[in-house]
């Protein structure tokens, strides 16, 4: 009988341990193999064992915040780990929580790069703010053996939203650096479109008012820039930040993405789409830099991830050319810090998607802010369409 027991006690644990390979080996699978799932898959037995077998220990390493209560409360599920499974499966209402969810990510969405009343001031300040710059040599070493090392790449190029969170998989430089952003421009019609989510956008010296002194003008400016280069670029001016003749963001990206569907598929042949924005910053603050001896306004790259460091992929605003984007963005600001140091800041990413799932090429520029002047938006336009240039089409 002992024997009997003991070979039951084996089977079960060889059981046991059989289950425990196979789910590490689809976990690995589902995390494609990755360089750091080894290190991923070590972490999480370390500290499993240091919350089952030493949990003195385990209390002292506790997250910041955590409560005594809740640290006993997930010990004791550490052994009852059926209890923890249901907890965490337990049955809900997902339809309440999507719509309350999805209210929440479009909101936060809708009030992405800064903060306006309804009357288009800014609201608050930024404390991380810049101050004005002059022309310098590029300082940064853009070689691929150093934009390969994942942690150099992300200090150096980005700044990341505490909203999201990436990772060496998806911000892989020989990836983004090998995809094809180039045109065809040996056919006819129109390749690039110029978009503004945020139409009522105004500058320091702007006529309040006068779409020509807003971001749209500065728009025109740019269609104008790009068509004299010989890529035949269309203006979309249509004003998605007014609702009932106040300014209302609330719905911006879906009013936008409503009436720029139609143009694209009106004009198979764009292949780019600019969503130009201005950013917002507090007011001591001049995002100015002296290219070919003119002052210009600095310009940001912005990224939308879908993806919430809370919850994770967000599959409301789901985009399939996510790594197309970033591939765009990072060629443009070696493009520019190549050709125009100091001309851009650090691409900026964030959580939502701000219609950059239209096209591969969709591109979200944050130029200059409202303490810019029009001329210094004009200058800047100029360097970004040279930029443009470079990447879409100059082989």
């Amino acid at each position: 009988m002992d024997r009997l027991k003991n070979n039951n006690l084996r089977q079960a644990g060889t059981g046991i341990i059989f289950l425990l390979l196979a789910a590490a080996i689809l976990w690995a699978a589902a995390e494609g193999f990755s360089g750091n799932w080894r290190y991923n898959f070590q972490k999480q037995i370390l500290k499993s064992a240091e919350e089952m077998y030493m949990p003195g220990l385990s209390y002292l390493n506790r997250a910041p915040g955590k409560t005594l209560s809740q640290w006993m409360r997930e010990g004791a599920l550490c052994w009852f780990p059926l209890a923890a499974y249901a907890e965490d499966h337990a049955a809900g209402d997902p339809a309440i929580e999507d719509g309350e969810t999805l209210a929440k990510i479009l909101e936060a969405q809708a009030n992405d790069e800064n903060a306006v009343d309804e009357n288009g001031n800014l609201i608050g300040s930024d404390s991380g703010s810049e101050s004005s710059s002059q022309n310098v040599a590029p300082t940064v070493d853009m070689s691929i053996e150093k934009l390969r090392d994942f942690d150099y790449l992300l200090s150096n190029f980005y700044t990341v939203d505490s909203s999201t969170m990436i990772g060496p998989e998806q911000l892989n430089a020989d990836d983004l650096l090998s995809r094809n952003m180039k045109i065809d421009n040996t056919t006819g019609g129109p390749k690039i479109l110029i978009f503004h989510t945020h139409s009522q956008e105004e500058f320091a010296d702007s006529t309040p008012g006068d779409p020509a002194t807003s971001i749209v003008g500065i728009g025109d400016y740019l269609t104008e820039l790009l068509n004299a280069k010989g890529i035949e670029t269309i203006h979309d001016t249509g004003v998605y930040d007014i609702i009932n003749g106040k300014l209302d963001r609330s719905n911006a990206y879906e009013n936008a993405e409503a009436s720029v569907r139609p143009i694209l598929e009106a004009n198979p042949t764009i292949e780019v789409a600019i969503d130009l924005h201005r950013d917002g910053v507090a007011e001591g603050t001049h995002l100015v830099t002296e290219i070919n001896g003119k002052p210009t306004a600095k310009i940001m790259y912005f990224n939308g991830l879908s993806r919430s460091r809370a919850n994770g992929d967000i599959e409301y605003l789901y985009n399939p050319y996510i790594q197309d984007n970033l591939a765009f963005s990072l060629q443009m600001q070696l493009e520019s810090e190549t050709l125009y140091p100091g001309f851009t800041r650090h691409i900026y990413l964030r959580a939502y998607r701000y219609n950059l799932h239209l096209l591969p090429k969709s591109l979200l520029v944050e130029a200059g802010a409202q303490t810019n002047t029009v001329e210094e938006m004009r200058n800047a336009m100029e360097v970004l369409a040279d930029t443009l240039y470079h990447v879409i089409v100059e082989e």
